[in-house]
């Protein structure tokens, strides 16, 4: 019996190994999507240095951080198609290889233009993969543990971009005239290196071509396989994956499912005209562009430069904090992952957007603070100086850091303590090189302030209450509310609809600061994170584990207990009428 019963539990322990290393594989597409996405904010410091004409652009400097998002808009769209026509494993192996083309051309790049192109390539690869990699991870998952393995994809996306980061500081920091690098632990030599941003943006082919490797001796979706009438490969997968008695009833659910499918082929006028695909699509969606709306990139992609609008001048001060939010960030998606199967996707993301209203309302209030306890401008300091804004006159004896700074001028602040008065001076790179010269603090996006660490507070709190919740839950859930026959195209919708709001949010963010000031920027996003909580309220179910066959009929309303107060089944919705 003692055999038996330990047999028993190897034959139940290998299956989720197995699912572990399908899961890892895959999810190296969201380790390259989070380090693509983070990496060039520090990047851009190194470009700009090597070429001229996109240090005095600011659009170029714009058009290579945005090309990125562009090109996964794309990627996301025909991904969805590619993968339900092509199979997940073969479609994630060609982001491998926009991932590798794009990396290389960026590395490689000789001008602006082919910059742009390599990013554009890379975001293509970010766009497949991010909607791929979660619907292979969720297909080759027991329900029971789905929503934590398809979490550990967006986990990857997180510790990437924490990556990321980590090598801004680097170079900014450790490295910081990086003509060298030592390249054994003897220090015998040293190596030369061209450029540290061709490093920075050309090693994201590594990881690349390892899951490609990987992959190619991984299976197909079991259930895609399923649908294509490759019953055995499926069965050889699910038996890997499910024991016996498990396997029996999912084989059981997977033919039901297709043999409904053959009953009613797919089309796109079925997936516009069925009332179940509607709602599953209006919360998957849904859930996708609240997840961009409520503010999440605007603190991936500028937190250096919300650090410095708080007040602290110091860039590599600001990418150290910024490093610090991201590793955050990275620690609050494990929490999620082991609260997704446990509290609910449903009540986790519900409890996590009344932490982030609570984080953005703290953020609203520490930014206002901030703005009102800027120091004034010194005027006879200010006149003193060639350097002297040219906004500034005599008659501006109320001016503070905040109004020099609106006028497109730096703050030059006090050598001995920079909450004094400091002089007012035009914003450029030799004008902030004499400040330093002089010992003096140089404000161009923030003023000094006794209440900046009220605002790291609270983008610390906002991760805090992200990262667990409206992180991993939109992608969980997308991975696992569409019929088998539309989960891909239903999930590349989705996907892109998260990119064109992750475009909206990160080229509007900047301007939005400038129109109206941080703080009523925050405000809004907390107004819209308002909005997305009473959305999930109304209009998200609960999946937490129901097989893939349970949520589809949950959307038809046989599943009422799991059901939110906006859905309701189709005879009760006649009945009300």
């Amino acid at each position: 019996m003692e055999v038996d019963g330990g047999a028993s539990k190897e034959r139940r322990w290998l299956p989720n190994s197995y699912v572990m290393k399908l899961t890892l594989a895959a999810g190296l597409g969201g380790l390259l999507f989070g380090y693509d996405t983070g990496v060039i904010s520090g990047a851009l410091l190194y470009i700009r240095d090597d070429f001229p004409e996109v240090d005095r652009s600011t659009v170029l400097q714009e058009t290579i951080v945005s090309m990125a998002i562009a090109g996964a808009i794309l990627g996301a769209a025909i991904g969805g198609k590619m993968s339900d026509r092509f199979g997940r494993r073969p479609v994630l192996i060609v982001a491998d290889a926009l991932f590798v083309v794009g990396a290389v051309l960026m590395a490689a790049a000789t001008s602006a233009t082919l910059l742009i192109v390599g990013r554009v390539f890379v975001g293509l690869g970010v766009g497949v993969a991010s909607m791929t990699a979660p619907l292979y991870i969720a297909e080759a998952s027991p329900a029971s543990k789905r929503g934590g393995l398809v979490s550990l994809n967006v986990l990857m996306i997180t510790g990437g971009q924490f990556i990321s980061y980590v090598i801004n500081f680097a170079f900014s920091k450790v490295l910081p005239s990086l003509s060298y690098i030592r390249c054994t632990e003897l220090m015998l030599f040293w190596i030369q290196l061209p450029g540290t941003w061709r490093w920075m943006l050309g090693v994201a082919c590594v990881p690349a071509l390892l899951q490609a490797f990987l992959m190619f001796f991984l299976p197909e979706s079991p259930r895609w396989l399923f649908r294509q009438g490759r019953v055995d490969e499926a069965v050889v997968v699910l038996t890997k994956i499910y024991p016996g008695d498990q396997l029996k009833k999912e084989m059981g659910e997977l033919q039901a499912s297709v043999d409904a499918e053959k009953e009613n082929k797919a089309s796109i006028k079925e997936l516009i005209k069925s009332r179940e695909i509607r709602l599953a699509l209006r919360a998957g969606v849904g859930l996708q562009i609240f997840q961009q709306f409520v503010g999440i990139n605007t603190v991936m992609y500028y937190s250096p430069s919300i650090v410095e609008q708080a007040g602290f001048a110091s860039h590599q001060t600001a990418l150290l904090l910024s490093m610090i939010v991201a590793g955050m960030n990275a620690l609050g998606t494990i929490a999620g992952i082991v609260l997704i199967d446990k509290f609910g996707r449903r009540r986790l993301s519900m409890s996590s957007l009344v932490g982030v209203i609570l984080a953005l309302g703290l953020l609203t209030a520490a930014f206002q603070i901030t703005a009102s306890d800027a120091p004034a401008v010194d005027i006879t300091s200010s006149f003193a100086s060639p350097y002297t804004c040219p906004d500034f006159s005599r008659n501006s004896a109320r001016w503070d850091c905040m109004s020099c700074l609106k006028h497109d001028c730096g703050f030059c602040g006090a050598e001995s303590n920079q909450m004094f008065a400091g002089s007012c001076f035009i914003s450029n790179r030799t004008v902030g090189d004499f400040c330093g010269d002089n010992h003096r603090p140089w404000f161009t996006k923030g003023c000094p302030s006794h209440y900046g660490w009220l605002a790291l507070i609270g983008l610390g709190a906002y991760i805090a209450a992200f990262s667990p919740g409206m992180g991993p839950v939109p992608w969980a859930v997308n991975s696992e509310i569409y019929p088998l026959k539309y989960r891909g195209v239903c999930g590349g919708i989705a996907a892109t609809a998260n990119w064109v709001s992750n475009l909206i949010v990160a080229q509007s963010f900047l301007s939005l600061t400038k129109a109206i000031g941080t703080s009523w920027t925050f405000l809004l996003f907390g107004g819209i994170s308002v909005a997305a909580l009473l959305f999930v309220f109304f209009w998200v179910p609960e999946t937490k584990g129901l097989s893939f066959e349970e949520i589809e009929r949950l959307w038809q309303g046989e599943n009422r207990q799991q059901q939110p107060r906006g859905i309701e089944s189709k005879e009760a919705a006649v009945e009300n009428a």
